[in-house]
């Protein structure tokens, strides 16, 4: 596409945001009990903005102008946000991680995938030196050390000669057993044609029969072919098959990728010439510019001190630097505008003056009628308690902020002249005026700051004795100020202040602790949303979560913090997160995804990997400062922990004892303590038996607990065949889909990736142009495999409804449906009582 309809796109999605904030501004301001409407326009805030968050960060990785591309990155971050806060908002009502919007997009009109969550490109794009040089350098200490990379590849195993040659002898005897076959079938057709001549030889031909007997077979044969492909046709109409042509990749998808290439490379020069016109443009403004400016701050100040002096009788005094020196009085203000205020505030002393003393008249009389009055604020308050507010945004101001920018100066923006979208000029000469302008001030301050104490000297010959006990003051506070950094300082030692980063960096890589994450992304993990989510809910039975569900939760509470610093400092802060299921539902795998899309470390601090490494106390305090100083210096990072119930075992087997499996239970709490929400580090625990662990410790130190289940027939008829078309396998007719999902229930991905990888081999995929896949071939490499058990599940279950929101849920649905009765039973008595005196 070009940069007018990735302009026209971005114009259209901001009216589409004004239009959002509007309505938010409006519904903010009301209270609302009933919680059906207040999830409902939750959700649908929530949909809106996924929708203006796909279509941003679309245009912010296409769209070339640089300064553009500022704005929209800054709006782009508010929406994230304000994403995240509404998911916590819906989160703290309906007391769930899963959320089922089927009726909202039926209204809206959008299909479930359109509710996905992107990733944004920018995450990768903006540190891709940093992470090809990160993995460099772990690839050479991986070698230095003798250590491998661990590979997706499988592992070939070796045989003996013995063996080999046994194989090439049965290869060879059946390749000669097939061509003495096939010459001995060519004898037998050839006798039996010449018997066939002699018994015929005195008959005299029908040619009339012959033709009308070929006519037959060839019109059955022409028919059959014709209605097989009307019915293919019929079907590819219906979308109930993909087009003849669906899975090769057409030319124009070349082409808009060829196209997007290009885009990104002019896009980095147009950054480059806008990052060296805004040093050029700078200098060019201090030399022609620099000096006005100076000459007019200091005679705006003068006349400040002249008009103090003739209002108040005595000199001002000058703001300290730390308060901001002269920005503070004339920030966008006139001289007069100045004395007004001077005025005001004098005026203002005064009133106070007034207003206490009768307050304290009136002070007696609020006494008596306190009492009342708190018997009335108890009963608002209970009002208040039933009535919902929708709770303050943090992103809403940035967003707001952002599009009043778009609207003075991208909306009406002529851009005709501007072709290949280059920098404006103009615009930068603005900014850097300002930024000259506080520069120069610093050193106008200082001028101006002498110039006032000359005045004092020689005018009205005072001492500066306000200004000396400023300074003392100052001087307490700083003293205060140093004690407690060195009480900190004493607190939170640096047990390797004598090293340098990239040996911690090495140390940890080569004792295992900093590993080298696989290359997954979260698109990888394969999944369909559930359609029958919000009837389940409605008839009060909680529905097992979907793949999607799943894959949207990692991206909200693990990808979208980690990528963006201006996200994770003010969004609702998620310190760890637990990834419960049973085993080969792809936890680990989603660990990999949130570290391959953020380009994150990944730290592997699970109960098997530590064992035996910095033994005692003081080296597990070793290893836990240098894993938070390399994850803080080097974030983002994820800190992983697999097997996560081992750390918190409620009786260590004794199998596992000189392991020292709950080595972490202790130290897991100080850390989490330790983490703010400028370090970008998320701890992820995986587990497959929960129900092994302590309940209560294991919920306090992971904030959030997903629970990851087997894949439903949706999911697995998806899994079966993209993962098929992956691994170079063909889906014909011959290959029944929809009864190896059916089949396969019980089975998880793990378990049918195995599969698919064991059945095609390289001699199998050569074969399938005449020999086509079977589901047969599929079954019977399943029957080697045990499934995961409805009792499984059902222990799943049980266990994620006694964690501490599942009990918050039922609580709620409980109180819930107790009240409908009361209400009900309210409701019989009034009637009953209607009819007695009618009576």
């Amino acid at each position: 596409m070009s940069s007018t309809m990735y302009n026209k796109m971005w114009h259209q999605t901001q009216e589409a945001l004004t239009a959002l904030l509007d309505k938010e501004s409006q519904k903010v301001t009301e209270p609302q009990r009933n919680q059906v409407f207040i999830f409902q326009t939750l959700a649908t805030f929530y949909i809106k903005y996924v929708q203006i968050f796909r279509n941003l960060e679309n245009v912010y990785d296409q769209i070339v102008h640089p300064q553009k591309r500022v704005l929209i990155r800054k709006i782009l971050d508010g929406v994230m946000g304000r994403i995240l806060e509404l998911k916590n908002e819906m989160v703290e009502l309906e007391l769930s991680e899963f959320h089922y919007f089927d009726d909202i997009l039926q209204d809206l009109k959008l299909a479930p995938q359109q509710l996905d969550i992107p990733i944004p490109k920018y995450f990768l794009k903006e540190k891709l030196e940093v992470i090809k040089e990160r993995e460099k350098i772990l690839a050479q200490i991986l070698a230095d050390s003798g250590l491998e990379i661990s590979d997706m590849t499988r592992p070939v195993k070796g045989i003996s000669i013995e063996e080999a040659v046994k194989l090439i002898q049965v290869a060879e005897r059946a390749r000669q057993g097939r061509l003495r076959a096939m010459f001995m079938k060519q004898i037998f057709l050839r006798e039996h044609r010449a018997r066939h001549a002699r018994v015929l030889g005195d008959k005299i031909a029908d040619v009339g029969a012959s033709a009308l007997c070929i006519q037959k077979v060839w019109r059955a044969f022409h028919q059959s072919r014709k209605t097989e492909r009307q019915r293919e046709e019929e079907l590819v109409f219906l979308g109930m098959n993909p087009p003849p042509m669906f899975n090769e990749v057409s030319a124009t998808v070349i082409q808009a990728e060829k196209v997007t290439c290009l885009r990104h490379q002019v896009q980095m020069k147009h950054e480059e010439d806008y990052k060296e016109a805004l040093v050029t443009i700078k200098g060019d403004l201090k030399l022609i510019e620099g000096p006005d400016i100076k000459e007019n701050l200091q005679d705006q100040i003068r006349r400040w001190f002249i008009e103090c002096r003739n209002l108040t009788g005595a000199f001002p005094d000058y703001p300290d630097i730390e308060e901001g020196g002269s920005a503070i009085i004339f920030s966008n203000k006139t001289p007069q505008q100045v004395i007004d205020d001077i005025i005001a505030n004098q005026e203002d002393e005064e009133k106070n003056k007034k207003k206490k003393k009768e307050k304290k008249a009136k002070k007696e009389k609020v006494k008596d009628k306190g009492k009342e009055k708190r018997k009335e604020t108890k009963e608002k308050n209970k009002e208040e308690d039933k009535e919902w507010k929708m709770s303050p945004s943090v992103f809403l101001q940035t967003m707001e902020e952002g599009n009043n920018v778009y609207k003075d100066m991208w909306k009406n923006k002529d851009e005709t002249g501007n072709f290949p979208q280059n920098y404006d000029p103009e615009m930068i000469k603005e900014e850097k005026r300002k930024e000259l302008e506080s520069e120069l001030r610093v050193q106008v301050d200082e001028l101006m700051r002498q110039e006032l104490k000359n005045l004092k000297l020689a005018v009205n010959r005072e001492k500066e004795l306000p200004a000396r006990t400023r300074k003392k003051k100052g001087s307490k506070t700083e003293q205060k100020g140093k004690k407690g950094k060195k009480e900190k300082k004493g607190k939170d030692k640096d047990l390797t202040a004598d090293r340098s980063m990239e040996s911690l960096y090495k140390e940890l890589v080569e004792e295992g602790l900093l590993i080298q994450p696989l290359k997954v992304n979260l698109s990888d993990y394969i999944g369909e949303c559930s359609y029958l989510g919000t009837t389940l809910r409605q008839v009060a039975t909680e529905p097992m979560p979907s793949l999607l569900d799943v894959r949207q939760l990692i991206a909200l509470y693990g990808i979208l913090p980690l990528g963006s610093a201006a996200v994770h400092e003010k969004a609702p802060f998620v310190r760890s997160l637990l990834l419960a299921g049973p085993s080969g539902v792809g936890k680990k795998m989603l660990v990999h995804a949130i570290c391959t899309e953020t380009g994150a470390n990944l730290f592997n601090l699970s109960s098997a990997n530590i064992a035996g490494k910095y033994p005692g106390k003081s080296g597990l305090q070793m290893m836990l400062h240098m894993v938070l100083k390399v994850a803080r210096q080097l974030q983002p990072s994820v800190v992983w922990i697999g097997d996560t119930e081992k750390t918190f075992y409620r009786k260590v087997p004794s199998s596992e004892r000189m392991m020292e499996p709950k080595r972490l239970k202790k130290q897991l709490p100080k850390i989490l303590k330790l983490l703010k929400p400028n370090d970008r580090i998320l701890i992820v625990g995986t587990t497959h038996r929960p129900f092994d662990a302590e309940l209560q410790s294991f919920c306090r130190v992971y904030q959030k607990i997903i629970l990851v289940p087997r894949p439903d027939y949706a999911s697995r008829y998806v899994l079966w065949k993209q993962i098929i078309q992956r691994n170079g396998g063909v889906i014909t007719n011959a290959l029944n889909v929809s009864c190896l999902a059916k089949v396969t229930d019980g089975f998880t991905q793990g378990h049918i990736v195995e599969v698919i990888r064991d059945v095609l081999t390289d001699r199998r995929v050569r074969q399938q142009t005449h020999k086509p896949l079977v589901a047969l071939e599929f079954v019977a490499a399943l029957s080697s495999l045990s499934p995961v058990y409805l009792e499984e599940e059902e222990s799943f279950k049980l266990w994620y409804a006694k964690t501490p929101m599942s009990k918050k849920r039922n609580l709620a649905l409980t109180e819930r449906s107790t009240g409908k009765e009361r209400d009900k039973g309210k409701k019989k008595e009034k009637k009953g009582g209607k009819e007695r005196k009618k009576k």
